[in-house]
């Protein structure tokens, strides 16, 4: 009897049914990625910014600036100390500047250059790096890593993995301690090392972000870029065909093949692309970058630097895999007119603002007062009449020396006639310091209607005479 033809009717349901027999399940089983090093000009310039932002991070906390720590953000005394420069929390201006900033300048490096931030600077790609080097270092290159995952455990394998976590403990730790010596002092922090007395604010926050930093760039490295950073989701609304992307040339590669070195490429029916897969064996988040764009390529270019030394070997033109637009691409534009096109209206318009903040940032830091006067009344008694026929208004007064040097400043009173001032009309204050000062102010019965009436407060550094801060407040004359 012969068989019955699968008709299209009947294939469908036959699909059907095997999907409902075959599990399921919402999340895919995450394959490790064992990345192949490689050298390269993009390569060289991502561990300069490893370098970089290592020397910076760990350096600024051994500086010093006026006998103090040059960055510290002192949270004990409420300052922030950044080299000549004292912030207080009335500074938080300046903060929403450089966040309004920082928001602005990703949006103009995106839609110039794509995700360059988080191939090269991201703390999560620096420190996967990092990780990755002292992995190479002590367990091999990503042949001898995955024979080695894949080894039984041997005495040769327990300890190299336990060097490799011991190696990457440690520098957790330092990590760690080197974030909270900017939040306390390095000289407190290194003497309650010494003598093991780490408060709990120190102990805890030591260990939180030396683990998540073993976590984060040992253990989850591409699963944070691919499914934890947000930044990985909504790129694509700052990107735009005329966005500087890494782009295989697909014209030119395809169709790709294996073919002896030396040979044309064109009598074999074939592209460029030899298919050695070398461009994926490379790549930190473990796309092949041949599919096109995806939100998963963090813009590090280490596929253009393994593609190049293919291309070199082969002996045929570097840039299968480069820098380029969606633009350039079609249109087969040189590199000349690619970056014209990337001075576009809306990279103008970021990098405009980017300019005015930038400006208004420096200029408003450039300018701002040395010293600052908070006036406050007192709540408890807004106005009384005292002996002699006078009315009194007593206020609470911050003075607030905002250099680093200690000054003394003299303080009066005025906006009314016959004014007086009952309490310090000269007093000193420390280096970057607010000192409190109760006053009363007393006017002649009668000098002025019932009601509210302006006042002020000057305050004036001796020695400095051009240096004179005026704070207004009000005086109540009673019914």
């Amino acid at each position: 009897m012969n068989e019955p033809l699968k008709t299209a009717e009947t294939r469908p349901a036959a699909k059907a049914a095997a999907s409902e027999e075959a599990p399921s399940t919402l999340y895919a089983k995450r394959k490790k990625l064992y990345v192949r090093s490689t050298t390269g000009p993009f390569q060289r310039l991502r561990w300069f910014f490893v370098f970089l932002t290592q020397a910076i991070f760990y350096g600024f906390p051994w500086l010093t600036w006026n006998d103090r720590q040059a960055v510290l953000f002192h949270l004990v005394e409420r300052k922030f100390y950044l080299f000549g420069w004292v912030f207080w929390p009335q500074d938080v201006f300046y903060l929403s500047l450089i966040l309004i900033l920082s928001a602005y300048a990703l949006f103009f490096f995106s839609a110039v250059a794509g995700r360059v931030w988080c191939g090269y600077t991201c703390p999560q790609t620096v420190y996967t790096e990092i990780f990755l080097w002292f992995e190479e270092k002590i367990e091999g290159d990503h042949i001898k890593r995955r024979k080695l995952d894949a080894s039984p455990w041997t005495m040769e394998k327990i300890l190299k993995r336990g060097a490799k976590y011991a190696v990457w403990i440690i520098f957790s730790l330092v990590t760690g301690f080197t974030l909270v010596s900017y939040f306390t002092p390095q000289r407190e922090l290194w003497h309650e090392l010494l003598s093991w007395s780490f408060g709990p604010w120190e102990t805890f926050w030591i260990f939180f972000y030396a683990g998540f930093t073993f976590l984060l760039a040992g253990v989850l490295r591409e699963q944070v870029c691919k499914y934890m950073c947000p930044y990985a989701r909504f790129q694509g609304v700052m990107f735009d065909p005329d966005t500087l992307i890494i782009t295989y040339d697909a014209e030119r590669g395809e169709p790709r093949g294996p073919r002896k070195k030396g040979v044309d490429p064109r009598s074999l029916g074939l592209g460029d692309c030899i298919d050695c897969g070398i461009c994926v064996q490379v790549c930190p988040t473990g796309i092949d970058i041949r599919n096109g764009l995806q939100y998963e390529c963090i813009a590090c270019a280490a596929c253009i630097d393994a593609c190049n030394q293919v291309m070199d070997k082969m002996g045929y033109p570097r840039g299968l895999i480069r820098y380029t637009t969606e633009n350039a691409m079609a249109n087969h534009w040189d590199r000349a007119q690619t970056i014209r096109r990337a001075l576009r209206p809306r990279v103008l318009i970021y990098g405009l603002i980017l300019i005015v903040v930038a400006s208004v940032l420096f200029w408003k830091i450039a300018t701002r007062p040395d010293v600052r006067v908070d006036v406050m009344r007192d709540r408890a008694a807004l106005a009384r009449e005292i002996r002699g026929g006078w009315i009194e208004n007593v206020y609470t007064l911050n003075i607030m020396n905002m250099v680093e040097r200690p000054r003394r400043f003299t303080l009066t009173v005025g906006g009314l006639p016959n004014l007086k001032l009952e309490g310090p009309a000269e007093f000193d204050v420390p280096p970057a310091t607010t000192l409190p000062l109760t006053v009363q102010v007393q006017a002649p019965a009668g000098t002025a209607p019932a009601g509210t009436h302006k006042i002020y407060f000057e305050v004036k550094v001796v020695g400095e005479p051009e240096d004179v801060t005026r704070e207004v407040a009000t005086f109540i004359i009673p019914e």
